[in-house]
């Protein structure tokens, strides 16, 4: 096999990774699902590619050359991501709030797409009927939504009565 065409073939991986990662991430977190964009990238990617080797579309060399690109090309962003010197935030973006203080973010839920429907939605999802109950919600990187609760609204757990009848005394002890 020619070694200009697997450069080629390695640099054209590198291009349609760069430019559906930027199409990814403009496409917003919500559409990736439980993904991290990354992670959908290369598997439409890997897949692809492994479809093109199988069916003789592609030489094994030029389908290798362009499987080590976009495996090469995660590893690096991995790494960007992990020293998080602004490049995490860059590539894998920021939670967005869309509830805060019983309240919703506007801003935050047209960033994410979202109407007053879609954040009840994902609020009833995590066990929240009423939005008053929420502190603060956030569309995470992967497109989950998390809820944090007002410590009011938090469930009782055993603990919490186990610690308030520590102080009462048992009935008819007074007796």
């Amino acid at each position: 096999m020619d070694p200009h065409m697997l450069l080629m073939t390695g640099l054209r991986a590198l291009a349609v990774y760069v430019v559906m990662l930027v199409v990814i991430r403009a496409l917003g977190k919500r559409t990736v699902g439980n993904f991290a964009a990354f992670d959908l990238l290369v598997a439409l990617m890997l897949g692809e590619v492994v479809d093109e080797i199988i069916y003789g579309d592609v030489s094994l060399a030029q389908g290798f050359v362009a499987i080590f690109v976009v495996a090469g090309a995660q590893y690096v962003n991995a790494w960007l991501s992990y020293w998080d010197h602004g490049f995490d935030a860059l590539l894998e973006g920021k939670p967005t709030p869309i509830v805060r203080s019983g309240a919703m973010v506007l801003p935050g839920m047209r960033k994410e797409r979202m109407n007053a429907r879609a954040v009840m939605h994902e609020l009833r999802l995590q066990g929240v009927d009423d939005i008053r109950e929420v502190k603060l919600a956030m569309v995470e990187t992967d497109g989950v939504v998390s809820v944090i609760k007002e410590p009011w609204a938090e469930a009782v757990r055993k603990a919490d009565l186990e610690a308030a009848t520590a102080g009462a005394e048992p009935a008819g002890a007074n007796g």
